[in-house]
C-alpha cells in the first residue's frame, strides 16, 4: 500500500532529519514506527502527508509511493485525496467549535456528501460517547474525548490509510486502553494504520509488523511479535531488563553505545 524508499529529509535544505529511510505499509495492516523523541518519527508523518512545506523542510531524496503512484510530490489536498489522513499529536481541535464542527472540518475536502455521512456514521459508532457530545465544545471535553474527536476528524475522509501520532499522550492508563482497542476496531474495519506510539507495549501488542528509528535511521525492522521479545527493544523501549524489572532509563542511555542492533 504504502512504500518509503531511502527517503532524506532536510529542514532549511540544512539540517538532515531523516536520513534513507525505507519503510512499508501492507494493505490493511497496522505498523508500529519506534523511536526516542528526535528520532525523526514526526518528520516521516510529514513526508506521507505533504507537511513538510509549511516546516521548511523537503525530501531531498528517495520516493514515496502510495498503491504505486508517488506521491512525494503532491501537496496535502492531493494526498488526503488519494486516501490518506494524519491525525496529529497534541489533537489540534478547534477548541471553540463543538464536537460535530471539528469532525466536519475533517471532510471538507470531499466533494461526496453520501461519503461523509458513511463516514459520520462510522465515527458515531466507534465513539458512542460523541455522539452524546456532539453539541459540546471540544475544549471543553476531557482528554480522552479529544482524542476520540481528532481520530474521527480523521476518518471523516474514509480514509484507506490513517496516520496516528501518539495517540495515547498524556491519557490516563485506562483510555489507553480504550484507543487501544478503537485502534483496533478502526484497522478490522478495513483501514490500515501507521502509528507512531512512546508507548512501545501498547503499539507492538497490537501492530503485525515495526521499525525502531533512531537519529533518522531506520536501525531494527521485524514483525510486532518479535521486536516483543528482542532484548535491545525491552531495555531501551519497552523499559524492561530480563525478568520484566523495570529499568534505570539513565542507566540505560549511558549504556546506549553497548547496543547491537538486528538488521
Amino acid at each position: 500500500m504504502l512504500q518509503l524508499q531511502d527517503i532524506v529529509v532536510t529542514y532549511q535544505s540544512i539540517v538532515p532529519a531523516v536520513q534513507g529511510v525505507s519503510l512499508e505499509v501492507p494493505e490493511r495492516a497496522i505498523v508500529a514506527l519506534l523511536g526516542a523523541n528526535g528520532a525523526g518519527k514526526t518528520t516521516i508523518f510529514r513526508s506521507i502527508s505533504g507537511l513538510l512545506p509549511f516546516h521548511q523542510a523537503s525530501i531531498v531524496r528517495g520516493t514515496i509511493s502510495f498503491y504505486g503512484e508517488r506521491i512525494d510530490r503532491l501537496n496535502a489536498t492531493q494526498i488526503v485525496q488519494r486516501g490518506i489522513a494524519q491525525v496529529l499529536e497534541g489533537r489540534r481541535l478547534f477548541a471553540d467549535l463543538t464536537v460535530d464542527e471539528n469532525l466536519r472540518t475533517g471532510a471538507i475536502s470531499s466533494r461526496d456528501p453520501a461519503a461523509v455521512r458513511r463516514a459520520y456514521d462510522r465515527v458515531m459508532d466507534l465513539f458512542p460517547v460523541l455522539r452524546e457530545r456532539r453539541h459540546s465544545i471540544a475544549g471543553y471535553l476531557s482528554g480522552g474525548e479529544q482524542q476520540m474527536v481528532a481520530i474521527g476528524r480523521g476518518l471523516m475522509t474514509n480514509p484507506k490509510l490513517l496516520l496516528l501520532d501518539e495517540p495515547s499522550l498524556g491519557l490516563a492508563p485506562f483510555m489507553v486502553q480504550q484507543i487501544r482497542k478503537i485502534i483496533v476496531d478502526i484497522n478490522a474495519s478495513g483501514t490500515a494504520v501507521l502509528l507512531v506510539e512512546q508507548n512501545a507495549q501498547m503499539a507492538l501488542s497490537i501492530a503485525h509488523y515495526g521499525y525502531v528509528l533512531e537519529t533518522g535511521k531506520i536501525v531494527l525492522a521485524q514483525p510486532a511479535a518479535e521486536l516483543l521479545q528482542n532484548e535491545s527493544v525491552r531495555k531501551f523501549y519497552l523499559g524492561l531488563h530480563e525478568g520484566s524489572e523495570r529499568s534505570n532509563m539513565a542507566t540505560l542511555r549511558q549504556q546506549r553505545s553497548t547496543r547491537r542492533w538486528a538488521l
